[in-house]
């Protein structure tokens, strides 16, 4: 059944999913969304028609003749349009409330394993970033605990998100500077983030004597995974103290080396930059700093814990492909919210049939380690002793203009 078939024949049943429509009247008129009913004649009907318009990919004026031929409302697209933006910051709160309702079944455990990433989202005719969606996907519940979108200006940071201890945090090399870090230590989280060797300077514990990266690495034996005691680098400047952290590499494939140094080649072209022998050298290992200690994780359990950040790639990539988050239609900043917002909130509901992922290698080989078991949040127990489960904490939802 397409979407909009869905939204005619099924509404009823959609709704139940949501708050009760007392709540919606109530919410809708205080967030300013319904303040007058001429044409729509209560909250129902105009979240309806904001998901015709951003899960169903139905123009303003597609959504408007929906909205007539199936006796839902009868305005012009116009007349939605001033709706739709005014709706924008309603339609958080209902992805808000949505993120809220799932924690109540997410039993308590010590650790909780946070998956971050962003992607990019460009208003039509764009050539470059207007806007960036942030999402906090918790591994244990296989869900999105936290969703902030941001302006292009609101780039990847580990300073983001609120964390508790006992958290371990789970991001690429765009998370990796020193205020992110101190940011995640102090909160008594922990952090896996892969390295990005330009931003991060690492030295001997104790001493300001810089760490010889390359020289350690072209040390490591085929197939196996190394670690190194090191530091970042105070930075007295911004007032950041040095983080006792731990360097964890293995060397790729030849295969998945010679694929990732095409890929800087081809990037380097395409800019006109000039490529360093050292990030060509660079690109055969996979590089990663966590704070845990070595006796909670070894180095090849903290890269088992990595490559489950593809499963965030894989929901991003899901947005995308099944529910066309980046075919964003409007310029108009209130109406890109509510766009976005409602695409979002249709995500949500889909996510609750989702199963679970097969997570990807990134160096291009099994290791032989056992694999750490995350526990999902409808297990009895779990099931070795580094099981992973989520915390019950209310999640969070942001806006950032």
């Amino acid at each position: 059944m397409e979407p909009t078939e869905s939204l005619e024949h099924e509404w009823p049943h959609l709704l139940s999913f949501l708050p009760p429509e007392e709540q919606l009247e109530k919410t809708a008129k205080s967030w300013g969304a319904l303040l007058r009913k001429r044409a729509v004649g209560d909250a129902s009907k105009l979240l309806r028609l904001a998901l015709v318009y951003g899960f169903c990919g139905c123009s303003l004026r597609q959504t408007a003749a929906w909205a007539t031929a199936a006796e839902v409302a009868s305005l012009s697209d116009v007349a939605l349009l001033n709706r739709l933006r005014k709706a924008s910051g309603w339609l958080g709160y209902l992805l808000g409330i949505k993120l809220a309702d799932r924690v109540g079944a997410v039993p308590a455990n010590p650790i909780r394993l946070r998956l971050i990433d962003a992607t990019m989202v460009s208003a039509p005719g764009s050539l470059g970033t207007d806007w960036r969606v942030h999402l906090n996907f918790d591994l244990g519940a296989m869900a999105i605990s936290r969703i902030e979108v941001t302006p292009a200006s609101g780039g990847e940071s580990l300073q983001r998100f609120e964390l508790e201890p006992e958290e371990l945090v789970v991001g690429d090399r765009g998370y990796a500077n020193r205020s992110g870090f101190a940011h995640v230590v102090d909160a008594g989280a922990h952090f896996i983030v892969r390295l990005n060797w330009s931003t991060v300077p690492l030295q001997q514990p104790g001493s300001d004597e810089r760490f010889d990266l390359l020289a350690e690495l072209r040390s490591l034996p085929e197939a196996r995974a190394g670690a190194w005691d090191l530091e970042i680098r105070a930075d007295p400047k911004k007032h950041l103290k040095a983080i006792p952290v731990r360097l964890v590499a293995i060397r790729k494939s030849e295969e998945a080396a010679e694929e990732a140094r095409k890929k800087i080649l081809s990037n380097a072209s395409k800019k006109g930059h000039e490529v360093l022998p050292k990030t060509l050298e660079l690109a055969s290992y996979v590089l990663v700093l966590t704070s845990t200690a070595a006796a909670d994780f070894s180095a090849e359990e903290i890269l088992q814990i990595y490559r489950f950040r593809w499963q965030i790639e894989l929901v991003f990539k899901r947005l995308k492909s099944l529910l066309k988050l980046g075919d964003l239609p409007a310029k108009d900043p209130d109406l890109a919210r509510s766009f976005l917002f409602s695409k979002l909130l249709a995500a949500l509901l889909l996510e609750e049939l989702t199963l679970n992922y097969v997570s990807i290698s990134p160096w291009g080989f099994r290791l032989r380690s056992r694999t750490p078991t995350f526990a999902l949040a409808n297990s009895e127990s779990p099931s070795s002793e580094h099981a992973l489960r989520g915390v019950g904490r209310p999640p969070a939802l942001h806006l950032e203009s």
